[in-house]
């Protein structure tokens, strides 16, 4: 089973960080060319100049929206267009996978509700690992670092993104399955508890009995970009679905909206982690 969009890839690929590290390179020169400090340039391409530091030092994958408007305000000479078409293979990020995380690293709200692992973005390397060791075909070593880093990388939008809103709906379960056994699980309780304290994240947990349930159907993730277009996003065995269809993504945020309700408030879902953490 693919983990979140996780998948090991074949040897004699060049690392990501090479190539992004490349395009930050030729964003930072034609900035500087411009005579544009880092602030001056976010804000003409409307993001903060801490995303364009990320970019430029090879830190984080340019969203399609940062590249666009990118070039219109260095002159339109099609470089970076050319160069972001390399960044398109990712180790450790199915190819289905990857245009799902460029909206993901340029969203301004994001919200996610999981039945069957914890999400990607809250993940221990623990957890991560454990998962890894039940992969079918079996991973090597080399693959499942190119996994973690992969994740880890994802995971520093929350720190990095203040002012995305961040949201999650997990199934009780997913903690009382007890993945990787009882230490692991209670660092991934640990892990979860902190993160909940960052002002831009709501953690909330469905209770194991629940009589209305509107995430039936399976798992939502739900994207808004800067112009505040919604996306979709569904993921099965070996295959994710983007989904732009305005009337599709309406209903899995109405969906997404019931579950928020029939959910355990923030405060019920935190004291509910603390007494799971003791049991074990």
């Amino acid at each position: 089973m693919v983990v979140d969009g996780a998948v090991g890839t074949g040897g004699g690929e060049p690392e990501a960080s090479d190539s992004l590290r490349t395009f930050g390179a030729v964003v930072q020169a034609l900035r500087e060319h411009a005579g544009l400090s880092r602030e001056e340039f976010g804000e003409r391409v409307r993001f903060s100049k801490h995303t364009v530091a990320s970019v430029e030092l090879g830190r984080r994958m340019p969203d399609p929206t940062f590249v666009e408007r990118a070039e219109e305000v260095l002159g339109n000479t099609g470089a970076l267009r050319k160069a972001v078409g390399h960044l398109a293979r990712q180790p450790g990020l199915a190819a289905w996978f990857r245009q799902w995380a460029r909206l993901e690293a340029a969203a301004i709200t994001l919200y996610t509700y999981e039945c069957r692992m914890l999400p990607g973005l809250l993940q221990t390397e623990a957890y991560a690992r454990a998962m890894s060791s039940d992969q079918l075909p079996p991973l090597d070593d080399a693959q499942i670092e190119e996994r973690w880093a992969a994740r880890t990388e994802r995971q520093r939008l929350l720190r990095e993104r203040p002012n995305t809103a961040f949201g999650f709906i997990l199934e009780e379960h997913l903690f009382l399955r007890r993945t990787g056994g009882s230490e692991v699980t209670r660092g991934l309780i640990d892990h979860v508890l902190e993160i909940r304290k960052l002002r831009n994240v709501e953690i909330q947990v469905m209770p194991l009995v629940q009589e209305s349930h509107s995430g039936l159907h399976g798992p939502i993730r739900l994207s808004e970009t800067p112009e505040n277009r919604w996306f979709a996003y569904n993921e099965g065995q070996e295959s994710g679905q983007l989904i732009s269809d305005a009337k599709v993504v309406s209903v899995l945020q109405r969906r997404y909206a019931r579950m928020r309700s029939q959910a355990l408030t923030i405060q019920d879902s935190v004291s509910l982690l603390q007494r799971m953490r003791g049991d074990l």
